[in-house]
């Protein structure tokens, strides 16, 4: 189906059973703005976003907070004027983060200011002149100022009781970073994020052996908040590939932060169905390890039938939490970058099951698992390259230094399905990403 026949299926569907119900003597049994793919909740028993209760992001929405956005603009706007009330908001077309009041997409240069551009930074703080100390000074002090302007531009704040939900097969959001914080009951399905980008990476000469580039923004964030349902999404760096950026003082000029992340005490997060690509530091559950205070007995996250493909890292990296990943397909296509999958956190207690790996000849299965602090995993029923395996086995004969602990501790029962993982490539293939809901 097309996206305009999409559109007015949906919208036939909503105005329909709206007209029906105002009819006096209409049919005892209309169809009901419930039945609509924009006003579904998230199924009993689908991950940890339905314990506790229940995610139904906006479905109880009245008709004046059903809303179509078009551009950023719109899109803040049906934000404030629904509050915390049920809303949906139905973005159609493309919405661009780094926009003006009138929607026209702004470049980086429209964010200067004091005087900064990116070949006075960069003479100002060459290693060879400036040395090894953190920047700054006029120049650093512009690269904040201008930072700060594009941060307002960048962040958008998703309030509680809300279903976001792309028209289409097309719906797309670019260069914005949806914050979901601090709230609760979030649904967001059916849309492209791409390119959330950082115009401003600060130089830390102190990172690494060499310095390193650090960007913000991620694509979606989920902090502090709980009940979110994350579906059938598309993420990806889109045009601004990290392997076509330039190299300033040998390292790589890295705009782009992750694609999704979830910290500072999330919780009772279910993402399935997504395709997640193309990018470096995919998604972190759980920033610090001193985060204990707000994140120890949170984190619960539920990871199913995702694609992660041709990714370096993180997918996820994960830190106290209890994340159930199963029936996802990892892979890793000759001539990509790729570091690790699962990245065994602080306090972490992964459960990943009846998941496919398709990993080209050049990458070693032992560098599926990366150790990063002492933290007990189960790892069952995996298949790389159709051969079950032994994640945890394999890895701790092929990196002998990072001996890993097999047992969790825990058994996930919020699975409504559970597919052999040889038909999780082919079933993802055709169900995951944005553009593939039911019936649209």
């Amino acid at each position: 189906m097309n996206t305009r026949k999409c559109h007015v299926r949906a919208m036939s569907m909503l105005l329909g059973g709206a007209l029906l119900a105002l009819t006096p003597g209409g049919p005892a049994q209309a169809a009901s703005p419930a039945q609509t793919w924009e006003r579904a909740v998230l199924p009993a028993g689908d991950g940890w976003a339905s314990a506790e209760g229940s995610t139904t992001g906006g479905s109880a929405a009245a008709p004046e907070h059903v809303y179509t956005v078009t551009n950023r603009a719109e899109l803040l706007a049906a934000f404030k004027e629904a509050g915390d009330a049920p809303k949906i908001v139905r973005v159609a077309g493309t919405v661009h983060g780094n926009a003006d009041a009138q929607g026209r997409p702004l470049s980086c240069e429209d964010y200067h200011t004091d005087g900064y551009t990116l070949e006075k930074y960069l003479a100002a703080y060459d290693p060879d002149t400036w040395g090894r100390e953190d920047p700054s000074g006029p120049m650093e002090d512009a690269r904040v100022a201008s930072a700060a302007k594009q941060k307002a531009a960048v962040n958008v704040a998703v309030p509680s009781n809300t279903t976001i939900v792309g028209v289409g097969k097309d719906a797309t959001i670019i260069g914005a970073s949806l914050q979901v914080r601090g709230v609760s009951n979030v649904i967001i399905r059916n849309l492209n994020f791409e390119d959330t980008y950082d115009c401003f990476p600060q130089w830390d000469p102190t990172d690494g052996a060499n310095g390193a580039w650090n960007s913000e923004y991620d694509n979606l964030v989920v902090y502090g908040s709980r009940h979110v349902w994350v579906d059938r999404n598309t993420f990806s760096d889109g045009d601004r590939l990290d392997a076509d950026q330039p190299r300033y003082f040998g390292e790589l000029f890295q705009q782009h932060d992750g694609l999704f992340d979830i910290v500072r005490g999330a919780d009772l997060v279910t993402v399935s169905w997504n395709v997640f690509k193309d990018h470096d530091k995919t998604m972190l559950i759980g920033n610090s390890d001193g985060a204990g205070a707000t994140d120890r007995g949170k984190l619960r996250v539920t990871l199913h039938h995702n694609v992660f493909k041709d990714l370096n890292e993180r997918a996820p990296r994960v830190r106290f939490g209890q994340v159930d990943s199963y029936n996802n397909h990892f892979v890793a296509t000759a001539g990509s970058v790729y570091g690790y999958t699962y990245g065994i956190g602080f306090e972490s207690r992964l459960v990943a099951e009846h998941n496919a790996f398709t990993l080209a000849r050049e990458f070693d299965p032992a560098r599926i698992l990366k150790k990063w602090s002492e933290a007990p995993l189960t790892a069952r029923n995996n298949l790389v390259n159709g051969r079950t395996t032994d994640l945890i086995a394999v890895h701790n004969a092929g990196v002998p230094e990072e001996q890993l602990t097999e047992g969790a501790g825990w058994k996930p029962v919020l699975r409504t399905r559970v597919d052999n993982p040889r038909a999780v490539p082919a079933l993802v293939k055709r169900h995951a990403g944005a553009g593939r809901l039911p019936g649209c």
